[in-house]
């Protein structure tokens, strides 16, 4: 009897839930708790800030500091009227003097910005709405949950830990590759997510489009690695989108 009781557990824990994009609506199989998620990426943000903070290169350039926490208050606003659930996140916001980090948002809403690829491009305060939003947009949209599940489903039994998971999609070339379909859909909603997100936190479209119209410009290769959209489509489809805001 225990036996058949432990293997419908772990029958449970490996049959996805259903869920939903906030805005479009695509239904994604989520495996993973987003509790377990965030933990565990709250965990890896720490331990990146921690080792920044011990090279002299965390939060050094103060000025945009000041700038990314302003800009992303109404953002992380917008953010949770379209995710109620985000409103219990510890939401953090920091800067890196890394080269090696344009911006990323973790799950549970960790925000970590390239103080190097900000200047880069010397963004206005709008275009560094829009980058923020998109990766605001990431967390919103559960992409790293998601992920862990999916690599969860193409290798389903046996089941393991999600701290397995995360390790061998830090090792496994053959996993990414098979997760580089998602990888590339969940870029291109990030986009389209964090363009409304940046829009309903009062930021102009015109912002929205000279920052992809940069990233083509410059072909900025931090942002054309892996399962990135080409700059020029994604500068179409900012001009696409501008138009249906109206601005």
């Amino acid at each position: 009897m225990k036996l058949i009781t432990a293997g419908l557990m772990l029958l449970a824990m490996t049959l996805p839930a259903a869920a939903q994009v906030p805005e479009s609506g695509r239904v994604q199989e989520l495996i993973f708790s987003a509790a377990e998620v965030d933990e565990s990426m709250e965990q890896r943000y720490i331990d990146r800030t921690v080792d920044l903070a011990a090279d002299g290169k965390l939060d050094e350039d103060r000025a945009l500091l000041v700038r990314l926490r302003y800009i992303s208050a109404e953002l992380i606003r917008v953010a949770i009227e379209l995710k109620p659930e985000a409103a219990q996140w510890q939401w953090e916001v920091h800067t890196t003097s890394d080269d090696d980090v344009d911006a990323l948002c973790l799950a549970g809403g960790k925000i970590l910005v390239g103080s190097a690829f900000v200047h880069r491009l010397a963004l206005t305060d709008g275009e560094l709405a829009t980058l923020l939003a998109h990766e605001v947009a990431h967390a919103v949209a559960e992409h790293h949950r998601e992920t862990f599940s999916e690599a969860m489903l193409l290798n389903r039994f046996p089941a393991v830990p999600l701290e397995v998971v995360m390790a061998r999609l830090d090792s496994d070339l053959s996993l990414q590759i098979r997760l580089s379909k998602l990888s590339s859909l969940q870029e291109s909603e990030a986009d389209h997510l964090g363009m409304v997100l940046a829009h309903r936190a009062g930021w102009a479209a015109g912002d929205m489009v000279s920052f992809y119209r940069k990233l083509a410009d410059g072909e900025q290769t931090a942002l054309l690695s892996g399962a990135y959209p080409a700059n020029t489509s994604r500068l179409s489809m900012a001009q696409g989108m501008a138009r249906l805001f109206g601005d």
